[in-house]
């Protein structure tokens, strides 16, 4: 926007705003638009940003920037911040009575050696491209901007969806801290239909207490942030401790009462133990120095996260036997069988704590991400504006918070596990693939043969062909090794051939992924293989969300998006070139 522009007011609300494009000015103009999609679509299609686009001239359309306020300390605490939750405390009794016994540690550490991967990836892509998109950003530049809206809309959903989840259960964790029903603070609307009548409005003043602390100022919630995180530090402090003193080794035998098989479905399940640590990435246009502080961050909180993960689940199958755990409460039943009832509160005092630093950071998060969303016009620009005081993105946390605020009041926690869904992994494979085209593939460089994109092009699909296919074997006949002996070769010798016969276009100056590309074609194989454990219901979801979003993005998105590229390519001239066509 012109810079005159940044002297209006911000609190502002007129439809110029929401729809500045010439395709919406008037029903003749959005009918004239909607002839001419077709060619519309296919241009968009066809688009590819660029860095320079996503770091410099997006960012412009906010009128007022996102501080750097932030360094490595505040975000490895993020990280603990957003990840470190209700995952930890609920899934593991669940897990270890049901499928892996007393190796749900290494079903934490095998989620935890996924986690870590898609870390190491986000860690290059936010050191070189330090936007506040994310993995939107690294998608529009590498995959297109179809790829990266279906993604950011996937993102979104999962955002809003799980932060409401998050709401429902602090409402659920504070009555059972007052020793009441966990239902006991919801209000009963026996009008509604079932899964729908028990309205909550204690999780809605959570989500918008917590979001308008994020609105506030990036620098005092990261403060907030890792000083309420000491709390949880001191309550795994004590599990750990504490169980320890009451372990007893014979616990642990038999070891592996479900076999392998066991342990990589209780992995599948505690992968969601660890997500979160995505929306750090999102916080580099506010770091002061990426190239540095995003890894330190985002890799070494982890890091030790996997760590705490693994030690706190093996406390608890030496405290009490597999087969005696409680699948709802397993931490605060464990100690009151070896004495200590009391501990219960404390147990629930640290979930309670984990899932408010979760909102806290998933508000941070989620608003810089539909920021980004806003500066490219797949959504109205207005949810891109910062606030010139805070330097915080407010209509866009204030658009998601309003949005999760309202599913929180009536939806129960089944409805929204129901909606729980792939995306996440999704994401995290797409993003692992984009990774290795920015590495090997280079649409600027005109030495490029296209013998060159056909080979790339062949071991990528390649690599995600047999990653599903052993995701497939592994998900019809896990004791078959005949799938296994020629699907895991296949993508062995895929990425093999990618790193010998494939040379790198290129090479990161401030951080890398090592061990390329052996590392994100196995965060692409991990991904793919986890989101065949999950059931069928997430795939319907996954499908009807995605025609949904497709619907939209036809409607509206391609003709904001194709106006808005009209207009910059007309206007910059030689400047800097808002993206480009591959």
């Amino acid at each position: 926007m012109a810079s005159g522009d940044g002297e209006r007011s911000y609190w502002r609300w007129s439809k110029e705003d929401f729809f500045p494009e010439p395709s919406f000015r008037s029903w003749t103009a959005y009918g004239e638009a909607l002839s001419h999609t077709r060619l519309r679509l296919r241009n968009r299609l066809l688009y590819r940003s660029t860095d320079a686009a996503e770091l410099l001239a997006l960012p412009r359309r906010s009128e007022h920037e996102l501080r750097r306020c932030l360094n490595w300390w505040d975000l490895a605490w993020l990280g603990f911040g957003a990840v470190v939750g209700t995952g930890i405390f609920v899934l593991t009794g669940q897990e270890a009575r049901f499928s892996a016994g007393p190796a749900i540690p290494l079903a934490y550490a095998a989620a935890g050696a996924s986690a870590l991967l898609s870390s190491l990836i986000y860690a290059e892509f936010a050191s070189d491209v330090p936007s506040a998109g994310g993995s939107f950003s690294y998608l529009r530049i590498e995959l297109g901007e179809f790829v990266a809206y279906l993604a950011a809309a996937n993102i979104l959903l999962e955002a809003i969806v799980g932060a409401a989840g998050l709401a429902r259960s602090w409402t659920s964790y504070f009555a059972t801290l007052l020793g009441r029903d966990p239902d006991a603070l919801r209000i009963h609307a026996p009008a509604l239909a079932a899964g729908f009548d028990l309205l909550d409005p204690i999780a809605v003043v959570v989500l918008i207490a917590c979001s308008t602390v994020a609105m506030f100022g990036t620098r005092g919630t990261s403060i907030l942030n890792w000083l309420t995180s000491l709390l949880s530090v001191a309550v795994i402090g004590f599990i750990i401790a504490a169980g320890f003193t009451h372990a007893d080794a014979s616990n642990l035998a038999p070891f592996f009462p479900m076999g392998a098989k066991g342990v990589l479905q209780a992995a599948a399940v505690v992968y969601w133990a660890y997500t979160g640590f995505d929306m750090v990435a999102t916080m580099a246009e506010e770091t002061r120095n990426p190239a540095r502080d995003i890894p330190l961050g985002l890799v070494g909180s982890m890091s030790a996260i996997t760590i705490v993960y693994c030690v706190m689940a093996l406390v608890l199958v030496m405290m009490q036997r597999y087969d005696q755990l409680d699948p709802n409460a397993a931490y605060a039943v464990a100690f009151e069988a070896v004495g200590m009832r009391w501990a219960k509160y404390l147990v629930a005092l640290g979930a309670l704590k984990g899932m408010t630093t979760g909102l806290l950071v998933g508000a941070l998060g989620q608003g810089r991400y539909t920021t980004q969303i806003a500066r490219a016009h797949m959504i109205p620009p207005y949810f891109a504006l910062v606030h010139p005081r805070t330097g915080t993105p407010v209509y866009a946390t204030i658009l998601v918070t309003l949005s999760s605020a309202i599913i929180a009041l009536f939806s129960s926690l089944d409805v929204l596990a129901s909606v729980s869904s792939i995306s996440t992994l999704f994401i995290f494979a797409l993003v692992a693939l984009a990774l290795l085209v920015r590495r090997y593939y280079d649409r600027e460089s005109p030495q490029q043969p296209r013998a060159h994109l056909a080979k790339l092009t062949f071991f990528l699909t390649a690599i995600v062909g047999s990653s599903v296919a052993v995701s497939t074997c592994w998900n019809t006949n896990p004791d078959g090794w005949i799938g296994f002996a020629v699907t895991v070769p296949l993508w062995f010798l895929s990425t093999l051939g990618l790193a010998l016969l494939v040379p790198q276009q290129r090479t990161p100056k401030l951080w890398r992924v090592p061990l390329m590309p052996w590392l994100p074609s196995l965060s692409i194989a991990t991904n793919v293989f986890l989101m065949g454990s999950l059931g069928y219901e997430a795939y319907v979801r996954f499908g009807i969300c995605t025609a949904a979003m497709l619907a939209y993005y036809v409607l509206v998105g391609v003709h904001a998006t194709y106006d808005v590229a009209q207009e910059e390519t007309s206007s910059n001239g030689d400047e800097i070139a808002p993206g480009s066509k591959c």
